[in-house]
Parts: C-alpha cells; structure tokens; sequence
C-alpha cells in the first residue's frame, strides 16, 4: 500500500511539474514566430452597406494599407436600374482634401489607391451626383 501511495505521489508530483514547464515552453517557442507575423500582417477594414438617402442605392468595399499606399476596393449596387448611383470619396492626403466620385448603373466594382493618405470618408448618392445623398463614413 506504501509503494502504491509513493508511485503515486511520485508521479502527481512530475505531472504537475510538467504541466508547469509546458506552458512556459509553449510560450517561449510560440511567442518569436508571433511577431515575425504581426510585423508582416496588414488590416483590412471591410465597410458598408453604406445607402443613398432613399436606399435605392448601397455601397460596401475594403481598405488597407500595403507598402506606404492606401487601397480601396468598392461595389456598387442600384437596387431599382435606370438611375445612376454614385459613391464620393474625400481623402485627406499631403495636407489637403481631395474628393472624387464613381458611378454605376446596376452593379459595379472598382478600386483606387494612393501615397500619403492619412483619411478617407465616403458616401453613397443615387439619381444624381447630389442626390438622394446617404451619411458620410470614415473608412479609414
């Protein structure tokens, strides 16, 4: 009965030995490949559905930055056809505003990027570059 309760206690006591190390070592090997890939990683920010005023219209896309450059990939969709939908982007970039626009009838997908951006806002208007206007969103 005493060799039993020794053996036991013998081996709780390196399982619970293990069981500290384990972890620690776990840690120690996991923890250098973890910020070799945070350092290499990018985000993504994915936006939308962003609607015109009267929900005729949605955009929704992704933004991120790659090597110094800020990427947006957009879709578009009317959701009635015969009139234009319209997605505005204002981007702070060097110092100044900049805005342009891109419209679609049906469904579109576009993309655009650029050096410097530190901003960029956008909206959705349907039936007209002023029209039927959405809320502006900061997308980046």
């Amino acid at each position: 009965m005493r060799k039993t309760l020794t053996i036991a206690a013998v081996a709780g006591s390196m399982a619970l030995t293990g069981l500290a190390l384990t972890p620690a070592t776990a840690q120690a090997a996991t923890q250098p490949a973890a910020q070799s890939t945070a350092s290499a990683t990018t985000t993504v920010v994915h936006w939308g559905k962003f609607f015109s005023g009267d929900g005729k219209a949605y955009t929704f896309g992704r933004t991120w930055k790659s090597h110094g450059r800020v990427h947006t990939e957009w879709h578009g969709v009317d959701k009635i056809g015969g009139k234009k939908g319209w997605v505005w982007f204002e981007v702070y970039r060097n110092g100044d505003w900049h805005k342009f626009n891109k419209s679609w009838d049906g469904k579109a997908s576009g993309t655009w990027s650029g050096h410097g951006i530190k901003k960029v806002y956008t909206y959705t208007c349907w039936a007209g570059k002023f029209d039927n206007c959405g809320k502006k969103y900061r997308i980046y």
